[in-house]
């Protein structure tokens, strides 16, 4: 089983989302109707998210009722699938309050996967910072947290998002995206080198277990899925023409207008650029890459990008192939400063070439994490051309803000990238 064989599924999603086609500036375009818009979109990519997910639900439904190779591959190939709408939707994190509250629950990394389930003996047995760290709550039924005891003998929904940030530690993650991609792959123990986590099928085999505590292990994956899909359709609701975030980034529109620069430029400098990429690159550290089980980080990195440029440009390509465009942020800077506009779409469109080239190595040379690896200076180059293409683009969307008389908006910053020294300390 390959890397290209799990993507294939996702490669038509990637490129249909890359091409965009310019559309001329609306004459009139107001902010009010680009507010509209961009909720509609989030409510689109939010829509999308929760339909991917549901098929990976169904997807993890049948690697339960029969383990085999078969069923283990589609369920892998649906999470990485899912992963394509949802990471296009997180430029809308920063800048909403509803979202940035919610994100823990569905996205969290990284997580000491040692609370989940079994771990290799590499992983060590403690941490001064998690008393949690090798809790393995699939294989004890009784755990204890701050002194108390917890009854976990049934694992059900309710019982595992009460694990979540247990003990006030925020990788006591145990719910959302990454907690399914760690039981369907298992740890990634090859560092550097080729390979990505290869949990064997019959750890939900109850017949040939492996790993042991088949049945909880099948429990606990279920319940997660079943959160995951609870808490999109949260995300749904709340972008629906009456949802709550929808009236919030329409209700001001200065105060909109600012929520959708303040996603983009976050999620471009301190998020992607920053604590995703530039800090993996400097300690050249696989645990620090984002999709760290799957090898997919390449993928998710692709998505945030094109999701930033989305809610510049107002254009998204759902999963069935439908575009949809409307009034943007690009029209409103295009009659104030048409050149401005034409500088923000060709740093954008940078930054996504540069994506690109990294997928393309992804797919055809060496996975993320050995692209980051020390000592190999030409995967090093291509991740941090993507990272110069998220940090230049920032500067633009700073001239943007200034352009539109938004005051001063504070972006999301990064030691990785403002003090690097102090990521060594």
């Amino acid at each position: 089983m390959t890397r290209k064989t799990l993507v294939g599924a996702a490669l038509a999603l990637f490129a249909a989302s890359t091409a965009f086609t310019a559309l001329p500036a609306r004459a009139e375009t107001t902010p009010q109707a680009v507010l509209k818009h961009y909720a509609e979109l989030a409510h689109a990519k939010y829509e999308d998210s929760l339909t991917t997910a549901e098929k990976l639900d169904k997807a993890i439904d049948a690697l339960i009722a029969t383990p085999s190779e078969k069923s283990l591959k589609a369920a892998k190939a649906a999470w990485i699938a899912a992963r394509v709408p949802y990471q296009q939707s997180e430029v809308y994190r920063f800048g909403n309050p509803i979202v940035d509250e919610w994100e823990g629950k569905v996205n969290a990394w990284p997580l000491d996967e040692g609370l989940i389930d079994y771990v290799d003996a590499s992983y060590g047995t403690e941490s001064d910072e998690n008393a949690l760290y090798t809790a393995n709550v699939i294989a004890n039924p009784k755990i204890e947290i701050n002194g108390e005891a917890i009854d976990l003998t049934e694992i059900t929904p309710e019982t595992i998002r009460s694990l979540n940030e247990a003990g006030e530690i925020e990788a006591n993650v145990a719910t959302g995206y990454h907690a399914i991609e760690f039981l369907l792959w298992g740890q990634d123990l090859h560092g550097t080198e080729a390979g990505a986590g290869d949990r064997p099928f019959t750890d939900y085999d109850k017949a040939k277990c492996t790993g042991g505590n088949c049945d909880r292990r099948a429990a606990y994956l279920k319940a997660a899925s079943t959160l995951l899909i609870s808490d999109l359709k949260d995300m749904v609701t709340a972008w629906a023409p009456d949802g709550d975030a929808t009236k919030n980034v329409e209700a001001d529109p200065k105060a909109g207008l600012t929520a959708i620069l303040t996603g983009m430029g976050s999620l471009s400098y301190g998020e992607l650029a920053g604590e995703r990429m530039k800090l993996g690159l400097l300690l050249h550290d696989p645990e620090e890459e984002h999709d760290c089980f799957s090898d997919n980080t390449y993928a998710s990195h692709l998505n945030d990008a094109i999701g930033i440029r989305s809610a510049y440009t107002g254009q998204y390509t759902r999963p069935d192939g439908t575009k949809m465009t409307g009034p943007s942020l690009s029209d409103l800077v295009t009659a104030k400063d048409k050149a401005l506009d034409t500088e923000m779409k060709g740093k954008l469109d940078t930054t996504l070439t540069a994506m690109t080239v990294m997928k393309d190595r992804a797919q055809k040379v060496e996975a993320y994490d050995q692209m980051i690896g020390e000592n190999n200076v030409k995967g090093n180059e291509v991740v941090q051309k993507a990272i110069d293409g998220l940090i230049d683009q920032t500067k633009t969307i700073e001239r943007v803000i200034a352009s539109l008389d938004l005051g001063k908006i504070e972006l999301e910053g990064s030691d990785s990238l403002d003090n690097p020294d102090a990521v060594f300390q």
